[in-house]
């Protein structure tokens, strides 16, 4: 099967997808701040530049999105069918790097919480949950 774009067009349609403040990070910060808890964002000085950070609770919590991070939901286990071996190669990196990230936050004593762009369709869940998480 041939790209549905030329080469420019990729590039360009693939220059614009955002790695900050997407819209998934944007609605777990807006359940954070309702539940009052202060946060900081983008710690570039932590393995992974978690999305969310809570030092003094040491609660990093990164925003997945479930295609570029391979959730097994239905969005996260599809896979393009154009060049199918460089986006299973991709997806594959980012889950290593990922993990690599957070295994390096919990040997530094951090709790991490993976949030997925598809559990945001249950925000009252994903509100209890949080709401959970830092009462701990």
């Amino acid at each position: 099967m041939t790209d549905v774009y030329d080469k420019e067009k990729r590039s360009a349609v693939m220059a614009r997808v955002k790695s900050k403040d997407t819209s998934p990070e944007k609605a777990v910060r807006r359940i954070l701040t309702r539940l009052g808890v202060r946060y900081r964002l983008h710690r570039k000085d932590l393995p992974g530049n978690p999305d969310i950070v809570m030092p003094g609770r040491k609660l990093a919590v990164f925003v997945h999105g479930c295609f570029w991070h391979g959730h097994d939901c239905a969005r996260g286990s599809r896979v393009p069918k154009a060049n199918r071996d460089y986006w299973l190669a991709k997806v594959g990196r980012n889950k290593a790097r990922d993990e690599k990230a957070q295994e390096a936050l919990r040997a530094d004593g951090w709790t991490v919480e993976t949030i997925w762009e598809c559990e945001l369709k249950d925000e009252p869940g994903l509100t209890a949950r949080l709401a959970r998480r830092l009462e701990r």
